[in-house]
């Protein structure tokens, strides 16, 4: 897949432009120039007989799984070079027939640390391409900053603000254990430090014939607030008007620009939908503070029958930021 990335070096030393944006609106900012009802990509050339790195540059990717063999304690992780050398897993990581990108993951899973409460079998982002001189973790190259933050900072991290789009279809969520979970998988997230400034979800409740979504923007050691793009985050609602069927694709981009969140929902002949959300008291423009994309499915039901599971299948998948080296 041709990658974009776009340069901006006047980020890297100039002091973040002010917006007029306060709290959750349906501003779509850098979005609006995305065409109406139109998803994101190009999936004709996807191949069926290929892993998922014939289809897809993994090579800014590593993979979360939840799985443990070797018996550590954590979730496996496929780090870049593996994953974007032919790395498949059925049934939790393989090239679908149509040539789409699947992630599976169970209800009962390994998890990444013992603060982490669900499995997931999800992409992080890892702008090191592989160079394994570079650490992880922290202001490094392997990680993305905010504009806000300071010159010296924006300048050893890998890149500065950035988006993340794609293209996908739900094609299973879980159906059983607690009312309060099921249905409920993360398809993208922006991973900080330690709290995350967004988390993308879809829901699908068992009466249901279509599914919400919605997502969470988390206060940088502070609590979630919530802001719902298509339907209700309940656990009790009916369909949502217009909702999202299993096995319907849609796209979603994710945007950070001067501090301001923005998510754009994009459905085939639909009107688009935007929402924004200023981030400047959120705490993630500090300096200590580092960004990272993750994509696949992030199972939010821990309960209920250990063989349920969700499942999704990517067709496009595209991060973009702006920064040294690119």
């Amino acid at each position: 897949m041709i990658r974009f990335r776009w340069v901006i070096i006047a980020l890297l030393w100039c002091a973040p432009m002010s917006v007029a944006v306060s709290g959750e609106t349906s501003h779509g900012g850098p979005h609006q120039q995305l065409p109406e009802g139109k998803l994101l990509g190009d999936w004709r050339h996807l191949k069926s007989d290929v892993s998922p790195s014939e289809n897809f540059d993994l090579l800014d990717w590593s993979l979360t799984l939840p799985t443990d063999l070797n018996k550590d304690g954590k979730a496996d992780m496929i780090y870049e070079q593996p994953l974007s050398e032919g790395f498949t897993l059925n049934p939790l990581f393989y090239t679908a027939a149509d040539g789409g990108m699947v992630f599976a993951c169970p209800n009962e899973g390994a998890r990444t640390s013992k603060n982490t409460r669900y499995p997931r079998t999800e992409l992080r982002e890892m702008l090191r391409r592989g160079n394994t001189r570079i650490k992880t973790q922290g202001i490094s190259k392997n990680n993305w900053v905010f504009s806000s933050a300071h010159g010296s900072v924006r300048r050893d991290a890998a890149a500065v603000d950035g988006s993340l789009e794609a293209t996908l279809a739900v094609n299973r969520v879980s159906v059983s254990g607690d009312p309060k979970k099921v249905g409920r998988v993360i398809i993208g997230q922006i991973h900080a430090t330690d709290d995350e400034p967004i988390r993308l979800y879809y829901r699908k409740l068992p009466h249901n014939d279509l599914g919400a979504v919605y997502f969470a923007h988390e206060l940088n050691g502070g609590e979630d607030l919530w802001v719902e793009i298509l339907g209700s985050r309940s656990s009790d609602w009916r369909d949502p008007d217009d909702g999202i069927r299993l096995n319907e694709k849609f796209s979603y981009k994710i945007t950070v620009q001067d501090e301001v969140l923005y998510v754009t929902l994009i459905r085939e002949g639909k009107q688009n939908i935007h929402k924004s959300q200023d981030m400047r008291q959120s705490g993630y423009g500090s300096n200590s503070q580092y960004m990272y994309f993750k994509a696949g499915v992030y199972n939010q039901n821990n309960s209920g029958d250990a063989r349920d599971y969700v499942q999704a299948t990517f067709y496009h998948l595209n991060n973009m930021h702006a920064g040294y080296g690119f």
